[in-house]
């Protein structure tokens, strides 16, 4: 089966260009994001599969470096220690892997970005109310309609696309952003 190359080109550029719909609040989350940093607190993300990955490449790109040399910056993804996902997943269910290690680590101030390009993992949607419970800020970066994520008192960034390789390359370029923004700004 051939695809087409260009039409895949194209449909994130048109993903892409509907993003700057949402400038305004991608601000207000690089805000958020630069100033849990400057008040001492830790930016946690978590995310599965894919955006899993994603987490812990936007977490990786705040402790190492984004584009220029700089002091590290504390953050975490949740998703990134095999040990604590398989002993929580076993000993409390899937569903408290991320929710868990809030409990365990997460500070008033701190801020949970959560990523799900369905809206709708019951591990994402717990760690997002253990979170609030624990007086974190939560941004949510979905996908779609924002499934019941969509509902949830936080900031939501909704990339409205079905699919889910398009929705992951606007989240990446979204926290590439927040990077940059907190390089520029720290």
């Amino acid at each position: 089966m051939n695809i087409d190359i260009k039409d895949i080109i194209n449909e994130h550029i048109l993903t892409a260009n509907n993003l700057l719909d949402d400038s305004d609040l991608i601000k207000e989350i690089c805000s958020l994001s630069l100033k849990t940093i400057q008040k001492g607190n830790t930016i946690l993300l978590c995310g599965n599969g894919g955006s899993a990955s994603d987490s812990i490449h936007i977490s990786s790109e705040l402790v190492g470096k984004f584009e220029k040399e700089r002091k590290a910056l504390p953050s975490i993804s949740l998703s990134s220690n095999p040990s604590n996902l398989t002993a929580i997943a076993n000993d409390f269910g899937f569903e408290n892997i991320f929710s868990r290690q809030i409990e365990a680590i997460g500070k008033k101030g701190d801020l949970l970005i959560a990523i799900s390009t369905s809206g709708n993992s019951k591990n994402i949607i717990n760690a997002i109310d253990c979170a609030i419970l624990r007086e974190l800020n939560v941004v949510a970066f979905t996908g779609r309609d924002g499934g019941q994520i969509n509902q949830m008192d936080c900031i939501k960034l909704k990339i409205p696309n079905d699919n889910v390789a398009r929705i992951q390359e606007m989240h990446i370029l979204i926290g590439h952003i927040i990077s940059k923004y907190i390089e520029e700004n720290i």
